[in-house]
């Protein structure tokens, strides 16, 4: 998957219309662009910065049903996502493994509720459970986190969700979709809607943000997947469009792998602002959070307001013997939920009670725009995207193939302890490299594994263009240890401009820019 083979490809296109022109390069977008490519339909992708840049690289790294919708009564969601948990287990186990979950029970009814409530949750994921939940005596709590606080501890109950990695599933999705014939392009920001003399929507106008260049792109059909940015994609088609989207945000603050010994994470179903909060063990570190905050405006670097880590740390203090303090986090990101705008007499103070269900609508102009849902569901959200996008372009009806669709890297059995599994089948040919070259398989910060042979794969074959694209999101570095990824840049900054053909000004620059959003990931001593 290579740019420059992507703009070649538009620039063959002419004049001719596509089938259907996806904008948003996040979960949604790649999904869509997926789904349509697989059936058929000639597909192009534009995301304006890079793919999964904003909300779909910053989630709690859950694939999961949703324990606090079960508890909310939005059973039909909770389904849905159960049945796409086992599916996205099935079709990248590369990226998607098993995490088992305790909920720790400092209360006597505590224990017997959510007992009863996650034998519920096993009954709806059927045949595509990942295992069964049962109750647990105090001793066997501690024996799996031996680091919880046992002051009231009664017990526990476990069960078991999905884990994954969130931005390197994108680019897998991305990958495959270019496998089926799709045309995908970062860096590409729609500019503005082409309509007919009817005033039907006919294309998109787009700027190449590497060159410049300007395109006038014709599409029978135009899909809005741009998750919390769908009004301004809205404003572009009617300027007098009521907002669709409330955005809310959800921070998480990362720990070093100590702070929660065992391989088990912990969710806490009850928390002072009625949120669920979780402790995830992540590529050897912890994951913890997530909190929802209403937002006015969006942006794609969101930034974790101060009340929200405290909120964060004086939760987690109240479970762990080895509280965490401001000093112990490696890394904090903010992401951006696409949650439905509130109703007409509705102040909207509250986020964590709208549903997450995916909502679609078509405007008079005939664009399609999908809102809302989880990155869980992401592939019945582009279905159901791409049946109403064709209906709307006048398409042939072609059956959605992607239930049962190995992404690409998929890999029967994985090792999860190989620093390169979430490669896949991709990882033996970097392999093959190292061992011509064992210099790329150095790692370029004794910190975290990564290495050179990861910066240059990124830069030639998942379309990795800027040093922030490799430490945010091809590798993991930014979100995993911030101050560790400012160190990593020169040598990334000098790998990528070989790569890409940059001169030492470019390096320079690079380097300056990625320290400077860097700096925002970490407290201020």
């Amino acid at each position: 998957m290579k740019r420059e083979r992507m703009l070649v490809n538009i620039r063959k296109q002419g004049s001719k219309p596509w089938d259907i022109i996806v904008i948003g390069g996040g979960a949604t977008g790649l999904g869509t662009a997926l789904d349509a490519a697989s059936r058929g339909y000639h597909t192009l992708l534009l995301e304006q910065d890079d793919f999964s840049k904003g909300t779909s690289s910053r989630s709690t790294k859950l694939v999961h049903g949703g324990v606090r919708y079960l508890a909310q009564g939005d059973v039909s969601l909770v389904l849905e996502a159960l049945h796409e948990r086992g599916l996205m287990r099935h079709n990248a186990p590369h990226l998607v493994k098993n995490q088992s979950f305790i909920i720790p029970n400092y209360d006597w009814w505590d224990g017997p509720f959510y007992t009863v409530g996650m034998k519920v949750y096993d009954m709806m994921a059927g045949k595509l459970g990942l295992g069964p939940s049962q109750s647990l005596s105090s001793d066997e709590v501690l024996r799996a986190i031996p680091n919880l606080k046992t002051e009231g501890l009664r017990g526990g109950v476990i069960y078991y969700d999905g884990q994954f990695d969130d931005s390197r599933l994108a680019i897998n999705i991305a990958q495959t979709c270019a496998e089926h014939g799709g045309v995908l392009l970062n860096y590409m920001r729609v500019s503005g809607l082409t309509k007919s003399g009817d005033g039907i929507i006919s294309g998109v106008e787009a700027v190449d943000l590497e060159s410049g260049e300007t395109y006038s792109l014709l599409s029978k059909s135009v899909v809005n997947a741009t998750g919390v940015f769908v009004d301004e994609i809205m404003k572009m088609d009617d300027p007098d469009a009521l907002p669709l989207v409330r955005p809310s945000q959800g921070v998480h603050i990362i720990l070093d792998k100590q702070f929660l010994k065992g391989e088990s994470a912990i969710m806490i179903p009850k928390t002072s602002d009625g949120r669920v909060l979780f402790a995830v063990p992540w590529h050897d570190r912890v994951v913890v959070g997530t909190t929802d905050t209403p937002l006015d405006e969006c942006s794609l670097e969101p930034r974790a307001l101060e009340e929200e880590i405290e909120f964060i740390l004086s939760t987690a203090k109240k479970y762990l013997t080895r509280e965490p303090q401001r000093k112990d986090i490696l890394s904090i990101f903010a992401g951006l939920r696409p949650l439905a705008a509130p109703e007409e007499g509705s102040d909207g103070s509250s986020t964590k009670e709208i549903s997450r269900s995916h909502h679609l609508r078509v405007s008079l102009s005939g664009l399609v725009t999908i809102t809302g849902g989880k990155w869980t569901t992401y592939r019945k959200m582009a279905e159901d995207t791409v049946d109403k996008a064709a209906l709307v372009g006048g398409l042939k009806q072609q059956k959605c193939r992607t239930e049962d669709m190995p992404i690409h890297g998929w890999l029967a059995n994985v090792d999860y302890h190989d620093p390169l599994y979430y490669y896949g089948s991709d990882a033996d040919y970097m392999r093959d490299l190292v061992m011509d070259h064992p210099e790329l398989g150095e790692q370029l910060h004794p910190g975290l594994p990564y290495t050179p042979i990861e910066v240059i794969w990124s830069a030639r074959y998942e379309m990795a263009r800027t040093v922030e694209d490799i430490l945010a999101r091809r590798q993991r570095a930014l979100f995993l240890d911030a101050r560790a990824a400012i160190e990593m840049a020169p040598a990334v900054a000098k790998i990528l401009a070989k790569e890409l053909g940059r001169d030492k000004e470019w390096q320079e620059l690079q380097v300056r820019e990625f320290t400077e959003l860097a700096r925002g990931y970490y407290l201020l001593d």
